[in-house]
């Protein structure tokens, strides 16, 4: 696959920090930018101006479906990764009808999921159940099958962590769900043009994937809702969407949206995961030999070919990464008042404070190199031996 120039400044950090977002590719933008100028019309207008708009909108669900193995029809188009997730659980809570409240989902889900099932649980007397997973992030689904139960309105369970990379096993999920006539929702933000998805095979009746997640320009998103599948819209208004999200489509980024979701589906018939995930592999194995009994992998073997988080023993991430302004990445904690606050993912997990502390997460994209990894390797340890200078010194020998 032959790729536009990268979008990454060469002379600025190395970008190992995909999995928070993605350039937006050239050719995305080449797409969108008519739809800015001249192709202004409304889609829903019926004279000329409307003609292009809604043509691009039909066939931005066409790439889109078939990204995921969906029918362009079942493609509904939101703003972000989290509407998409909120209108699949509260629509289908809503929708369900008298005796089915119950959401079950798991502990590493995005917190567009555990935080609008907590808002179902307080302003629509939602029983949510919360699973936990094992010391890889997977959940078994004999943890599943023991929790459902007939008032199960739908399972929410992600394709890929975003963390960690690790990889669901969605498809026995979403058997589970449907054997107590629950739907299944998959959060496919991080898999979606990583990995190859097909809605109909994993079972997933209702699928979110977002854009800046691959390569399109944030502020755009979509939600695959299986024909037949009845949800209760968030917006209300002039029924576009198919009746699902009132509100004038922005016609532009569904463009870019579709033409993202057109080039990863490219990417992925060209071998691209399997090249990103060679150079994963060269990262880990760089950061391995050159600190030795150190680097420890968070998750599994089994996750998204792109995503490397560790944990270096004897440094904090959030330190480790201050110290390498030249590399751009995400650490398993979020900083509150100057305090470092490990992971709720890596918790969930099991791990302790400390390696939860000194996790990083490195995620490559489409235009990572081996010089960018390299570079990343020679960083990482620099700045390693700079802040535990004694706890490292036999890795200089």
């Amino acid at each position: 696959m032959n790729d536009p120039v990268s979008p990454i400044p060469k002379d600025g950090p190395v970008y190992l920090d995909h999995n928070a977002t993605t350039p937006v590719d050239p050719r995305v933008v080449d797409a969108l930018l008519p739809f800015l100028a001249g192709g202004f019309g409304n889609p829903s207008s019926t004279h000329a101006y409307g003609a292009a708009p809604r043509a691009a909108l039909a066939r931005a669900r066409r790439q889109v479906a078939a990204l995921i193995g969906a029918a362009p029809e079942e493609i509904v188009l939101t703003g972000s990764g989290s509407e998409a997730n909120a209108l699949a659980l509260r629509g289908a809570l809503l929708a369900a009808g008298a005796g089915r409240n119950r959401i079950v989902t798991q502990a590493t889900e995005h917190p567009a999921v555990l935080q609008t099932c907590a808002a179902l649980r307080r302003l629509h007397g939602a029983d949510v159940t919360v699973l936990p997973v094992d010391e890889r992030g997977v959940l078994d689904p004999a943890v599943l099958a023991a929790a459902l139960d007939g008032r199960t309105a739908v399972v929410s369970v992600m394709a890929a962590n975003n963390e960690t990379g690790t990889l669901q096993p969605v498809a026995e999920l979403a058997r589970l769900a449907h054997r107590h006539g629950a739907l299944f929702h998959c959060d496919a933000a991080q898999a979606a043009g990583k990995v190859p998805l097909d809605a109909r095979t994993l079972g997933a009746d209702l699928m979110t994937v977002v854009g800046h997640k691959m390569y399109a320009p944030k502020g755009v998103a979509a939600l695959r809702v299986r024909a037949g599948v009845r949800l209760e819209p968030l917006l209300y208004g002039g029924g576009q969407e198919g009746g699902l999200r009132a509100g004038t489509e922005n016609v532009a980024l569904a463009v870019a949206l579709g033409t993202a979701a057109g080039l990863a589906a490219a990417e992925l018939a060209d071998g691209g995961p399997g090249r990103v995930g060679e150079l994963r592999d060269r990262l880990h194995r760089g950061l391995t030999r050159a600190l030795p009994g150190r680097v420890r992998l968070n998750g599994c073997d089994h996750r998204l070919p792109n995503t490397l988080n560790v944990s270096v023993e004897g440094v904090l991430g959030h330190e480790l990464l201050a110290e390498v302004p030249q590399l751009a990445a995400s650490t398993g904690s979020a900083c509150h008042s100057g305090e470092a606050e490990p992971s709720p993912v890596l918790r969930a997990m099991g791990l302790d404070d400390a390696r939860a502390l000194g996790a990083v997460r490195l995620s490559l994209g489409r235009w990572t190199s081996e010089a960018d990894v390299d570079r990343a390797v020679t960083l990482l340890t620099g700045a390693v031996r700079a802040l535990a200078p004694r706890a490292y010194a036999g890795a200089r020998r």
